[in-house]
C-alpha cells in the first residue's frame, strides 16, 4: 500500500481512506455483513484510513465500524466526526454545535460507540457559527492532552477559519469535497492547507458516485438515497452532468483505466499530502477504487482533464440551500 502524511509532519495514512457513510444511510439499504467484509478486505489490503461521524445513521455507522475494527484496531487510523445536531423529531433538521461541553461530551459518546479508547483523527463537522472556533479548538487541544484524540481536523472550513484553528492548536487536517466536479478548494483551501501544513481530505472524491458512469438515470436511486434530492442530480441538472461523466468515461477508455480510476488518479496528483476518501459499501468497487493507485498520470493529461472539467463545470449545487449555507464557514 502506498501511504502518504496529512502534512507535512503529520500522521502517516495509507494513500486511499475508505469512506463508511454510505453503509450505514444516506445511499440506499446497506448490509452490515458485506459492509464488515469490505472493511476487512480494506484493511486487508492494507488500506488503514476509515472515515465514519456520529451523524450517520445516526449513530449506527460508528457502532458498524466499531465492530469491525475490534480485532484489529492496531491496523487503523480512524477518523470520525462530531458537530452536526439531527433533530431526533425529524432527522431531515440539521444544527450544528461547536461549544465545548458538547465537544467533550460527543467524544465520549464516539468513544464508546467505536469500542476504542483512541481517536486518531477527531473532526468538527460543521464550523458553528455561535461559538468562536477559539473555544471548540481549546475543547479539542484538551482531548489531545487527555489522550482520547490524536489529531484535529475541521470539516468544510474557510480559510479565515483554519487559520484561527491553527493559531489555537495544531489542525492536521481539513476535509472538504474534492473532485473533478467539485474544485472549489482550488480557490482558497488547498493552498491554506499548504502553506500551513496541513493536510487535506478529499471527500466524494467520484462525485457522490457519478463520475464512476454507473448513474444513468435519477431512477437508479433507492427511495431513500439522498441524492434524489440533491440539486446536481434533479432534472436538466442531471442531464448536463451526465455530459461530464461521459468525458470521463472516454477520457479512462483512451487511458486503459475505469472512470472511477481516472478520477481518483486525478485528485491523487493534486498534492502528496492530499488523500481522497471514497465511499464504498461493495468489494467490487472498493477493489475498482484500489486500481487507481496504480494510475499515474502525466502532466498533459492532467491537463487534459483540468481543461475538460473547469471550476464549477458541474451544474447545480452541491447540497440543497439549508446545508450549503453551513458550508466554507
Amino acid at each position: 500500500m502506498k501511504m502518504r502524511r496529512l502534512g507535512p509532519n503529520g500522521p502517516e495514512v495509507s494513500a486511499l481512506g475508505l469512506g463508511c457513510m454510505g453503509m450505514s444511510e444516506f445511499y440506499g439499504q446497506g448490509d452490515d455483513a458485506e459492509s464488515i467484509r469490505v472493511i476487512h478486505h480494506a484493511l486487508d489490503a492494507g488500506l488503514n484510513f476509515l472515515d465514519t461521524a456520529d451523524i450517520y445513521g445516526p449513530h449506527t455507522n460508528e457502532r458498524l465500524v466499531g465492530k469491525a475494527i475490534a480485532d484489529r484496531r492496531d491496523a487503523v487510523f480512524l477518523a470520525t466526526k462530531f458537530g452536526i445536531v439531527r433533530d431526533p423529531a425529524d432527522p431531515t433538521r440539521r444544527g450544528i454545535n461547536g461549544r465545548p461541553e458538547y465537544v467533550r461530551a460527543c467524544c465520549d459518546a464516539s468513544l464508546e460507540r467505536l469500542g476504542v479508547e483512541h481517536i486518531d483523527l477527531y473532526y468538527q463537522h460543521r464550523i458553528d457559527p455561535d461559538t468562536p472556533i477559539e473555544d471548540t479548538m481549546g475543547a479539542l487541544a484538551d482531548l489531545v492532552k487527555a489522550g482520547k484524540i490524536g489529531h484535529i481536523g475541521l470539516s468544510e472550513a474557510s480559510p479565515a477559519t483554519i487559520e484561527r484553528a491553527h493559531a489555537v492548536h495544531p489542525v492536521t487536517a481539513i476535509q472538504t469535497e474534492y473532485s473533478l466536479w467539485t474544485r472549489d478548494p482550488e480557490r482558497e483551501v488547498l493552498d491554506t492547507c499548504q502553506r500551513l501544513g496541513i493536510g487535506f481530505v478529499a471527500y466524494s472524491p467520484l462525485g457522490r458516485g457519478f463520475l464512476t458512469g454507473a448513474i444513468k438515470s435519477p431512477d437508479d436511486f433507492a427511495d431513500d438515497d439522498f441524492r434524489r434530492i440533491n440539486p446536481r442530480f434533479q432534472g436538466e441538472n442531471f442531464q448536463r452532468n451526465l455530459k461530464l461523466a461521459d468525458t470521463v468515461r472516454e477520457m479512462a477508455q483512451a487511458r486503459g483505466c475505469t472512470p472511477a480510476q481516472l478520477a481518483l488518479a486525478w485528485v491523487l496528483a493534486r498534492d502528496t499530502h492530499v488523500v481522497p476518501i471514497p465511499g464504498t459499501k461493495r468489494m467490487a468497487y472498493l477493489d475498482d477504487n484500489l486500481g487507481a493507485l496504480e494510475v499515474s498520470l502525466s502532466a498533459d493529461e492532467r491537463q487534459a482533464l483540468d481543461r475538460a472539467f473547469p471550476l464549477d463545470a458541474a451544474v447545480g449545487d452541491r447540497y440543497q440551500s439549508v446545508m450549503m449555507k453551513t458550508l466554507n464557514v
